[in-house]
């Protein structure tokens, strides 16, 4: 796995050094397109034909929309049901065959539906959001189409976010693929110091944690209730780590070649005081995009609160299965949704209380309402850990009927908490804007020594042994 491996460290400087030695932008816009299929024709070939043919569609579908006015709704609803199939046919078809099925077969009806033994290609929610999202724009006239094809190619096959996000919008990255980049020392060090930060999180945090988490979501019927508890209080932390670390990577990559990524992670789970705040700093890019082209067009001009309600719950609806073709993943943002309905009707009411008592700007309130959403988070995250929905019930039952000692594993424990409290440290100094954040200090020294503390933390308290990104199956 190239995110992982020693193949990425010498692919990676390779590229930045090519990059930077070529005159032109369009020399060098071609050289990361190239280097972009390369990268994801690591994992297979033929994916790079399917991001080839969304790239396709998406290009000449905009170019349409911008240039036939009277047939553009037509030409972008062709774009965006090509590039729903391209998704149901890798990523759903067999979950549907299976669904249909084992209906019909309830109501006493047998059929047979063929399932076609294919791999799910690596990122292919990711570039398909990304592409649909470009072809959405212009057809509100948001941003001009691009014209050439291969500057396009590269804003939907960027290889630091295209198997994993974070899912750019086309108004921010696509103009700095106009723009020249020069060799900068200071955004060199910065995009270390960021993709540093990004293993520590996949390597230490996250890998440490789910070396717990699966021994016992793997083996559910082999442990008891105080194991489930342990594991799913850390797996959170795994989720975050892995996917938090994957879009540090990203950024840092971005940003040693002189791009800047959105910001995807926004410290969610120490201070999320509600779970509307915590969909506002988890996994942005993708949160926005559903607000951005389900929600909001959805909604309207409606001011109606129940039609609020069910358009937020539809939204995380679909985002359960943009998550992947099982039904714990939909079971999981389905409760999210019930959450943020739960969260618009109470708003009045909860600030009125909060206001008569004075609580808005008292700490110990804030923190019991960033642990309360903490707990209702995890309960969700059950969900999306199990491998079956029969695996998450046993789960919640084990820990409320089948108490007792939680599966030990010491050392690994050591090895988390360590890592859990780097994780604070750093973000509370980021979120209380402390001094203390040697990251960023002003002192060269102290930053390198900073890189190279952490390089050596990595290496040692580090699992490396190239598990891949949770969110590359998604």
């Amino acid at each position: 796995m190239i995110f992982n491996s020693i193949a990425f460290l010498l692919f990676f400087p390779v590229v930045c050094i090519v990059y930077f030695a070529l005159p032109t932008i369009r020399l060098r816009n071609l050289f990361l397109l190239a280097a972009s299929y390369y990268f994801y024709m690591n994992w297979e070939p033929v994916y790079a034909l399917l991001l080839l043919a969304s790239t396709g569609i998406t290009y000449f579908a905009a170019q349409g929309v911008a240039k036939y006015e009277n047939h553009k709704k037509l030409l972008l609803t062709i774009g965006i049901v090509l590039n729903l199939l391209i998704l149901f046919f890798f990523k759903y078809f067999n979950f549907a065959a299976d669904n249909v099925t084992a209906l019909m077969e309830f109501f006493g009806v047998k059929i047979s539906i063929p399932e076609f033994k294919v791999l799910l290609p690596v990122g292919i929610s990711f570039y398909i959001f990304q592409a649909m999202g470009y072809m959405i724009d212009v057809y509100r006239k948001d941003i001009k189409p691009e014209k050439d094809f291969f500057t396009y190619a590269l804003f939907v096959s960027f290889f630091p976010q295209l198997v994993a996000g974070p899912i750019e919008r086309s108004n921010n990255l696509l103009p700095q693929f106009k723009q020249k980049h020069s060799f900068d020392y200071d955004n060199v060090m910065k995009g270390v110091n960021v993709m540093v930060w990004g293993y520590f999180m996949k390597l230490v945090l996250a890998d440490r944690c789910g070396l717990y988490v699966d021994a016992i979501y793997n083996n559910v019927s082999h442990h008891n209730g105080g194991s489930y508890l342990v594991a799913s209080l850390i797996f959170p932390f795994q989720l975050y780590g892995d996917f938090a670390g994957y879009s540090f990577i990203a950024i840092g990559c971005a940003r040693v070649l002189g791009f800047k990524l959105m910001e995807n992670f926004r410290r969610p789970y120490f201070f999320s005081t509600s779970i509307q705040e915590y969909w506002k700093r988890n996994h942005i890019s993708l949160t926005s995009w559903f607000m951005d082209y389900i929600y909001y067009p959805m909604i309207g001009r409606s001011t109606k609160l129940w039609w609020w309600c069910c358009a937020i719950f539809i939204t995380f609806f679909i985002s359960g299965f943009w998550h992947g073709a099982a039904w714990t993943y939909v079971v999981c943002f389905s409760i999210h949704g019930i959450y943020l309905v739960t969260c618009i009707l109470k708003e009045k009411r909860q600030r009125k209380f909060e206001k008569k008592h004075g609580l808005k700007k008292k700490e110990w309130w804030l923190w019991i309402n960033r642990i309360v959403t903490f707990l209702l988070v995890v309960i969700t995250l059950v969900f999306f850990r199990a491998n079956t929905l029969q695996d998450a019930i046993t789960v919640f039952i084990g820990i409320f009927a089948n108490p007792g000692v939680p599966y030990e594993d010491y050392a690994n424990f050591i090895a988390i908490g360590l890592a859990l409290i780097i994780l604070m440290i750093k973000e509370f100094s980021e979120e209380y804007k402390w001094r203390t954040n040697i990251s960023e200090s002003s002192s060269w020294l102290v930053r390198h020594v900073y890189i190279i503390a952490m390089i050596a933390y990595i290496i040692l308290f580090g699992v490396l042994n190239g598990d891949q990104f949770i969110y590359f199956q998604f």
